[in-house]
């Protein structure tokens, strides 16, 4: 199954993200292509593939890309072969925007959106400012595309409101967790329970 996690910059994604694939087994990540710089601790291929607009553009251009968007004045997607390669017998998870949520959702039905908001404006606000990665412009931006991707809030399937940490953790787990426990997901192994009751 794949899972799409989105919502406004400085909402807790990636963290979210970083603390379930430690917590949560046959969880994979998918790592987006970006036109942006890497931060500091930003590793090629872990947290981004970080590529030129023109490789970008050429990708596009191919059709490689299943969902691609410009966020923040940079290029983002996610590859058809990066979906292929990693949920092959797991589970996918996906740190993307709303754009691309969308485009997800529309190209591949059978995936799980879900949306990660603070629980507040200003909360968003002061976490954008304390991890001191953007300019102040570049702030500026991110909460006026933080106003407008809040109200395609009903796109999504669940809503997680990360205002304290393990309780957000455990509400993405959760969502996860109960997909898996479907009927339609666990039908091999109920097969094989259910001929043990015929024996």
């Amino acid at each position: 199954m794949i899972f799409v996690v989105s919502g406004p910059s400085g909402g807790g994604k990636s963290t979210l993200i970083k603390h379930l694939l430690t917590a949560l087994p046959g969880l994979e990540f998918s790592v987006s292509h970006t036109t942006r710089a890497a931060r500091p601790e930003e590793v090629n291929g872990r947290d981004y593939y970080f590529i030129s607009r023109q490789e970008f553009q050429e990708m596009k251009a191919a059709g490689a890309f299943a969902e691609s968007a410009t966020v923040h004045g940079e290029l983002y997607g996610t590859s058809f072969q990066e979906i292929k390669n990693k949920s092959e017998g797991k589970d996918l998870i996906l740190d993307i925007d709303v754009q691309g949520a969308r485009q997800i959702k529309d190209k591949l039905g059978q995936a799980s959106l879900i949306f990660i908001v603070p629980p507040s404006f200003s909360e968003l606000k002061k976490r954008l400012k304390q991890r001191k990665s953007d300019s102040p412009e570049a702030i500026t931006i991110r909460l006026q595309n933080a106003r407008k991707e809040i109200l395609e809030s009903d796109l999504f399937d669940y809503l997680v409101i990360n205002g304290e940490l393990a309780r957000a953790v455990d509400e993405l787990r959760s969502i996860i967790v109960a997909h898996r426990c479907q009927f339609k997901e666990r039908r091999k192994e109920f097969k094989e329970i259910l001929k043990s009751f015929k024996d």
